[in-house]
């Protein structure tokens, strides 16, 4: 089976979209986003195709579109709806590696009674932690490092987006015992040509595992 890669963070508003269509355009890989809260403007799964330059076809569709720009359990009782765990198997994308990006941090709640982090748990896959490196990124970043290692999930490192930070990244990776992946400067101007650049000058495709 192909690789596949859960791309999660410490927080919302991060730079994980951003992060995830460099990933998905450095590993040739198909990319899906389970569960999609706010549909006005661009989609996330519509950011990576353009930033990543994906095709229609390594854009898999989303089991849950959701209307409103808030937590999936509310916005999801917001549509009269609720997010069924079993529906949210990993598709199978044959031999093309697969990226998936959660909403906000870990601990986003899909229902009344699972956190996103448990369909992490189920899933079994490695994780990629994406972190800010602005001011309070050690605290979050230690305390989702230590709720991954407390469901046992793996984690492949963390990646850093933002301003260079060399004491927080090392206190973080020191810590925390966790590789560093690399770390994604904020972009002017974004577009997929300089988000291709950045990423292969910050990010090996061998510490994906790919």
């Amino acid at each position: 089976m192909s690789r596949r890669i859960v791309v999660t963070g410490t927080d919302t508003e991060i730079g994980k979209t951003v992060f995830s269509a460099g990933l998905a355009d450095q590993l040739h890989a198909c990319y899906w986003k389970p569960i999609q809260s706010g549909l006005e403007g661009e989609t996330d799964s519509q950011i990576v195709a353009r930033l990543g330059g994906l095709s229609d076809d390594r854009i898999l569709p989303e089991r849950y579109r959701l209307k409103t720009p808030v937590s999936p359990h509310q916005s999801a009782a917001m549509d009269g709806i609720s997010i069924d765990i079993a529906t949210l198997d990993v598709p199978d994308t044959g031999s093309r590696p697969l990226v998936i990006e959660g909403a906000g941090g870990l601990m986003v709640p899909l229902n009344p009674s699972t956190l996103y982090i448990d369909v992490f748990a189920r899933w079994r896959l490695p994780v990629v932690l994406c972190a800010r490196t602005a001011l309070g990124t050690i605290n979050h970043s230690l305390l989702s490092i230590e709720a991954l290692r407390h469901r046992g999930i793996e984690l492949l490192g963390i990646a850093f987006i933002g301003e260079g930070n060399p004491e927080s990244e090392r206190a973080i990776c020191g810590m925390g015992r966790v590789p560093r992946l690399g770390r994604l400067p904020r972009l002017s101007p974004l577009t997929p040509g300089t988000l291709r650049e950045a990423f292969a000058a910050c990010f090996k495709p061998g510490d994906f595992g790919v």
